[in-house]
């Protein structure tokens, strides 16, 4: 990755099935065509291609975290993810009461077959092998593998991947973080296996592992307000040179992928899409970047 971004303030969460073998994010290879012109409709592409006539319906998982969410409330359009979820609905020409929000699992979120959802936004990485099942919008949010560990002697010093293969390292279940952990940093011990954040964290105040791995602004949201004795040794990139994407995600052959990607497309012409990352994933903290 270049020079260091960073805005600040989640967990990418990868297919499980096949996060050993190869579903590395390729946030350059997306299931949609590229954006339409910022002056087609967005309301008037979508008016037709909703499951259910004048409700949008979005999928997330349960709990959300901070600082996609706020207050595990998907609702309350607090937290970026909320933001831009609302964002893009009114775009799509559905007000704030015409949103209905139901839970995904995050697993189940990308598994082959129908959704009950119009599209589901909860910190999904874009990838090749989830997009042979499922489509994807334009990226609306980048994001680096960031490494927490407790401040002390482990965690001084460390400024390579290399030097985190003799760690204990853990993830949440199907996430890029834990595709990052086998595929990137290939440590001598198997990495450790979490149902879910809270216990990736609650393993990591408990000394089961040196380390666990998020995407960096849920990394920053765990050392500044959960973990205040936790600290981020540095971020990478899960490949080399390419940066990883957050993509709402779809049914296969969904036709309101379009609708959505004219959306995000007006939405960060217009820089709305800029002004909620500021808002929620705002905090400029000089991150090192990892070296191979």
């Amino acid at each position: 990755m270049a020079p260091v971004l960073f805005l600040a303030l989640g967990c990418a969460p990868v297919d499980s099935s096949t996060a050993g073998g190869g579903d590395e994010p390729t946030p350059t290879e997306s299931s949609s065509e590229s954006s339409a012109p910022p002056e087609v409709d967005p309301a008037a592409c979508a008016a037709d291609k909703v499951k259910t006539p004048g409700t949008l319906t979005i999928g997330t998982d349960s709990p959300a975290y901070d600082p996609w969410f706020s207050d595990n409330d998907p609702t309350n359009g607090k937290g970026f993810e909320s933001a831009v979820a609302y964002a893009v609905a009114e775009k799509l020409g559905f007000a704030s009461d015409a949103v209905t929000w139901t839970k995904v699992p995050f697993n189940s979120s990308y598994a082959p077959g129908p959704k009950k959802f119009d599209f589901d936004i909860n910190q999904i990485s874009i990838s090749a092998a989830r997009a042979k099942v499922v489509d994807f919008s334009d990226g609306y949010y980048a994001a680096s593998q960031a490494v927490i560990m407790l401040k002390g002697d482990n965690a001084e010093g460390v400024s390579s991947v290399a030097q985190l293969k003799g760690l204990k390292l853990g993830a949440q279940t199907g996430t890029t973080s834990l595709t990052a952990i086998r595929d990137v940093i290939q440590p001598d011990s198997d990495p450790v296996v979490f149902k879910d954040t809270s216990a990736a964290k609650q393993a990591l105040l408990n000394g089961q592992v040196d380390g666990i791995l998020a995407d960096l602004p849920t990394a920053f949201y765990i050392t500044a307000v959960e973990i205040p004795k936790g600290t981020i040794v540095g971020q990478f990139q899960p490949e080399t040179g390419e940066q990883e994407e957050f993509g709402m995600l779809f049914e296969k052959g969904s036709p309101l992928v379009e609708c959505v990607n004219q959306a995000l497309a007006a939405l960060t012409e217009d820089g709305t899409l800029d002004s909620i990352e500021q808002q929620w994933l705002s905090d400029v903290v000089d991150v090192p970047e990892l070296t191979p």
